[in-house]
């Protein structure tokens, strides 16, 4: 049941008082995935997701209806999904850097890394992951050709949040920071994209046959 310092309900705050702008609603996403991906859903309250994003929590019950609704869609991966998977598979590794670095701009904050948070977490943020791997790993599986897709779907998808965490740890100053998106897609894309093509490997060959005369 949500409480009425969950709803807001007791703050007396007008929630048209607050800006009715996308900006709003996108601070209010923004707080509720650190709030959720760092604390058990019980512990999290409308009250401190709204002093995070500096609104009233009256406005994210306007936005949002409840907590619950909040969090449903904080755990959705599948607008990261269809940005991500929009390219055709001989250049998708490419577009996957890319994308990756212009969803960090435009959201302020990773599209996929928001998952590892959840890791060994029993509570509702195991949604995260079910969710990650339904709308990321396994669609991105389907996409695939050859063999061992779902073993290269995991490991695609492992390299994308290796690059967000090796960005988020060395920000403000660090050199990916520093680097425009394209050299970076240089650097990081051909290792996706032999994951993507399943390169035929040494274990994949085949023996050559000897003929006894």
């Amino acid at each position: 049941m949500t409480t009425a310092e969950e709803s807001g309900a007791d703050t007396g705050t007008d929630a048209e008082s607050e800006s009715d702008t996308g900006s709003g609603r996108e601070a209010i996403v923004r707080a509720a995935r650190r709030a959720f991906t760092l604390r058990p859903y019980a512990e999290v309250t409308l009250r401190s997701i709204a002093a995070d994003a500096g609104v009233s929590p009256s406005l994210i019950v306007k936005r949002f209806g409840s907590k619950e609704r909040l969090f449903n869609t904080v755990a959705d991966f599948q607008p990261a999904a269809d940005a991500l998977f929009s390219a055709a598979p001989a250049v998708l590794g490419r577009h996957l850097v890319l994308t990756t670095l212009r969803l960090r701009d435009e959201l302020r904050g990773d599209p996929l890394l928001r998952v590892v948070f959840s890791l060994g977490i029993d509570d509702e943020r195991t949604l995260l992951r079910e969710r990650f791997r339904e709308q990321v790993t396994a669609r991105l599986a389907d996409t695939l050709a050859g063999r061992d897709r779902e073993l290269r779907a995991e490991l695609i998808a492992g390299q994308l949040l290796g690059l967000g965490a090796t960005l988020s740890l060395h920000r403000p100053d660090g050199a990916g920071t520093r680097t425009p998106p394209e050299r970076l897609a240089d650097l990081y894309a051909p290792g996706l994209q032999v994951l993507i093509d399943g390169a035929v490997g040494q274990h994949d060959r085949e023996e050559p046959v000897s003929v006894v005369g």
